[in-house]
Order: C-alpha cells, then sequence, then structure tokens
C-alpha cells in the first residue's frame, strides 16, 4: 500500500506578499486558478493504491483552510488524515509523527510517499510511473529520494552527487549531499553530470524508516512517540484529526528529515526523475508559468507595459502600468505592493523578516482572512471604526461570542442570516440589519444554501482581533 504524505509547513517567504505566515505558499493560486495545495492533492490521489488516506501534516491553524483545498481537488469521498502541528519543527518530526500514526493501522510494510506541498510538477504519467519504482525500492528496504536533473547553476537548491548504479539500471546509491553551494562550484555540478538537485520528495516502508531513525535520531524517535501517545485523535466519517500535544511536540528538535536522518543513513537510493519539476521558490520562478510577450514581459492581471522588457506583473484588483523600465517584478496586492529587480527574486525574504522584526501586520495576514466558517475583508479601518465585509459558507456559524471594547452593525446583503443577540433569536433577511452591543453574547449563522454576505460596521475603543470571548464554537476554538 502507498500512503501519500503531504507535508505543508512552509511559509514561502520569497513568495511574499501574497505567501505570508497565514495564507502561505501551498494556499497560492496558479495561473490556472488552481492552488499548489490542490494539485499536490490530485498528485497524491493519483498514485495511492485501493484508494487510501491522504496523509497531510500541517499547522492547527491551516486545518480548514486545507480541507477546503483538499474538496476543492474533487476528493470528497477520499479518506483524509490530518496531523496538526501546533507549532513548526521541520520536516523530520512531522514525518516521523506522520509514520507512527500509520504504523499501528497499516503495518512496517506500509510504503509512504512524502511530498511537499508547494511543488508543482505537470507530467502526471511521469510520476506515477517513477513513484511506482520508488515502491519498489522501498520495499527492498531503501530510504528513496528523487533526484531532478538541473539545467542551470543554481545556488537555491540542495543536491545529491550519485553513486553505483542498482540493479535496476536505473538508480544509485547516495555518494553524499551538498547544501546550497556556491556558483562556482554549481556550475562544476552541472558540468560534472553526476550530481542532481534534492527534490525533498522521499519514498520508504513505515519500518524502514522508524528502524534507521532509532539508529540515526534516536532521542528524535523518543520524543515524538511520546508526543503520538499523549496526543487527542477525533476520527468522523471518512476525516481523521490527530493534534499533536502541544507541551510534549514543542520538546521535540526542529531539525530536517535531511540532516536528521537522510544524511547519516547508508540505505539511501536516489532516482534520477524523468518528470518535470518546480518547487516555485521565487518570483522569477513564478514568472516563468506565464507565456511572455515579444519583449519577454509576463503578467496575471490588468497589466500594460510600454518600452518595457522583461518584466512580470501580478496583480489582482487594479490596473498596473509600466514605461521605460526592464527586469522588474511587481506584485500588488490590496495592502501591499513588491517592486523588485528579477536578479534579487531570492532577497524578498528579507522583506519579511524585517516586517517581523517590526511585528508589522503584513507580514502575518492578508486584509482578506480564512475562517472555518468563511472569510472576512478588511474594507477601511479608521480611529475608532472598522468596516468589514464577511463571507459566510452555508451551513456554517460563527462562534457564541462576546467583546468588551466594541459594538457591531450587521447589513446582510445576501442570504440570510440567523442572529443570537443577547436572549433573542431571529433570522435576517436581505437588505436588513441588526446592531450588536458591546459585552452581548451573540452568533452570526448561515442556514442558508448560498454564500451569506454582509457588510460588518465595527465601532469602539479598541477593535483588535483579540477583544474575542469564545462560550462555544463548532471548530473546536473555546479554550477548556
Amino acid at each position: 500500500m502507498i500512503i501519500p504524505v503531504i507535508i505543508s509547513g512552509g511559509s514561502g517567504t520569497r513568495l511574499w506578499p501574497v505567501s505570508r505566515e497565514g495564507h502561505p505558499k501551498p494556499f497560492m493560486s496558479m495561473p490556472d486558478g488552481e492552488s499548489l495545495l490542490s494539485k499536490t492533492y490530485i498528485r497524491a490521489a493519483s498514485i495511492s493504491e485501493g484508494g487510501a488516506e491522504i496523509v497531510t501534516v500541517t499547522n492547527r491553524e491551516h486545518y480548514f483552510e486545507s480541507r477546503d483545498h483538499f474538496n476543492a481537488a474533487g476528493l470528497h469521498e477520499r479518506s483524509a488524515r490530518y496531523i496538526l502541528e501546533p507549532v513548526g519543527r521541520n520536516t523530520a518530526p512531522a514525518i516521523i509523527a506522520a509514520a507512527l500514526s500509520l504504523r499501528e493501522q497499516y503495518g512496517d510494510e506500509a510504503i509512504m510517499m512524502v511530498m511537499p506541498a508547494d511543488h508543482l510538477i505537470e507530467d502526471q504519467t511521469g510520476f506515477i510511473k517513477a513513484t511506482q519504482h520508488a515502491a519498489q525500492l522501498a520495499k527492498q528496504g531503501y530510504l528513496v529520494t528523487f533526484g531532478i536533473q538541473p539545467t542551470t547553476p543554481e545556488t537555491g537548491f540542495g543536491y545529491i552527487e550519485c553513486g553505483q548504479l542498482l540493479a535496476d539500471q536505473q538508480a544509485h546509491t547516495v555518494a553524499r549531499f551538498v547544501e546550497k553551494p556556491s556558483l562556482a562550484t554549481a556550475e562544476q555540478y552541472l558540468a560534472s553530470g553526476s550530481f542532481l538537485w534534492n527534490s525533498g520528495i522521499f519514498c520508504f516502508s513505515i519500518g524502514t524508516l522508524l528502524s534507521e531513525a532509532q539508529k540515526h535520531a534516536d532521542e528524535l524517535l523518543i520524543q515524538t512517540t511520546k508526543c503520538i501517545e499523549v496526543s487527542r485523535c477525533n476520527a468522523h466519517n471518512k476525516i481523521t484529526q490527530i493534534e499533536l500535544d502541544c507541551v510534549e511536540f514543542q520538546k521535540i528538535q526542529d531539525i530536517s528529515i535531511d540532516y536528521a536522518l537522510i544524511e547519516a543513513s547508508a540505505q539511501v537510493a536516489v532516482i534520477p526523475a524523468q518528470f518535470d519539476w518546480n518547487d516555485i521558490g521565487n518570483w522569477l520562478a513564478l514568472s516563468k508559468l506565464t507565456n511572455p510577450d515579444s519583449n519577454d514581459n509576463r503578467a496575471q492581471g490588468d497589466s500594460l507595459f510600454i518600452n518595457t522588457s522583461n518584466t512580470y506583473i501580478q496583480s489582482s484588483e487594479r490596473l498596473i502600468a509600466t514605461v521605460g523600465v526592464e527586469n522588474l517584478i511587481i506584485i500588488d496586492t490590496p495592502d501591499a505592493l513588491l517592486v523588485a529587480h528579477a536578479d534579487q527574486a531570492q532577497q524578498v525574504r528579507e522583506v519579511v523578516k524585517q516586517l517581523k522584526k517590526t511585528n508589522h501586520e503584513a507580514y502575518r495576514l492578508h486584509k482578506t482572512v480564512f475562517r472555518p466558517w468563511g472569510s472576512y475583508t478588511v474594507l477601511e479601518e479608521g480611529q475608532r471604526f472598522k468596516i468589514k465585509r464577511l463571507e459566510v459558507k452555508p451551513g456554517a456559524a460563527l462562534s457564541l461570542q462576546m467583546h468588551h471594547h466594541r459594538s457591531e452593525h450587521w447589513i446582510v446583503v445576501q442570504g440570510m442570516a440567523k442572529v443570537i443577540n443577547g436572549v433573542s433569536e431571529r433570522l435576517i433577511n436581505t437588505n436588513e440589519s441588526t446592531f450588536i452591543p458591546a459585552g452581548h453574547q451573540h452568533r452570526l449563522e448561515n442556514p442558508g444554501v448560498i454564500d451569506l454576505v454582509l457588510i460588518e460596521v465595527q465601532s469602539g475603543e479598541y477593535l483588535g482581533e483579540d477583544d474575542i470571548v469564545r462560550f462555544a464554537d463548532q471548530y473546536g476554538r473555546v479554550q477548556q
């Protein structure tokens, strides 16, 4: 049995301002409208035998949005397992936790196919073929990784030096791993023909992984095992949730699977991948997915190029025009604008570092914020007021809650709202409104079959999102 395990934990800081901590890279839409995560789910479904469940390891805060992308991939009927991290601890704890959670049900012989959630692979047939090859090697006791044939002297990737050919005359042993070399070294690797880019995709049996972890990362295995033993597991219909215990998980070493295990093991094999692969590591890489004009300009959204060359524009809400420029990346969002030289695409992460130092909200959230019940968009705010657009899914409900410092007006513009306000309960139709005084318990619910859209006008001395006391919540957000 091949069980797909999707690691969805990267923040994608080089793709700011679209990728942010609260809405990271896997949720980004590609030019065709599908997210990287949805594409990964579709790819995972294609390789799993007998409809095996698809496992996602992600942050607890991203659970509901991950499920939305799972459903958007057309996988409503598939079984899914979500392993939810309270904090990030890199790939080694994530993968070992997944193996431990699967071992009891599937046994040591089951094959795990571990793939990041933010890679783009268009050749589905080639990927399936490579997966089947890797599974055969995994059954022989190998930890299998996929190597990508380099096309440029890339300094942002890790490299794998191929060793001896295995009996199948396709895969190799691994001579060594090299982490992000200098340009001169990368050029040597490209010329030698014996180095591959490290894709970060792995295949192994549960038993082999845990046996090798015991040899090379025993303390990590012990800590993760203890965490799994005390973590809460909820199963409903075809969905299993494992909420990793916060106290125990934070004790686990923050380390990648490469450093903790793969580079130390003598049982590693690398398959030179015959499929296309793109990790969409920065805006320059993403821009290549769009067809260029005669001056090598590319655009997503309304744009106008005049005397411009080799420039990429992405804008969702307004026209962007350029005159007499070249080699630029321009990314426009409702609350942040990025202008960068194309040669400096890797340095966008420095913007995020500076924003985090000053605790600027733009590193963490967009104007539109996704919640389990839907989303809200901040339309305008000023001293003592804030205006939002709320969109509530059919059948969804906000928590029963109260605010100390703000009052709220709700105006329904689409659908029908069921509102609890203090001790009263009423239905509010389109073009009707209600007022929620500060200190009142209240709840908003969509009892209809279409999206509920309303405008919320907040007023008060303090309008922060942390001014909320939850009394009941169907999404498990009430502190016990």
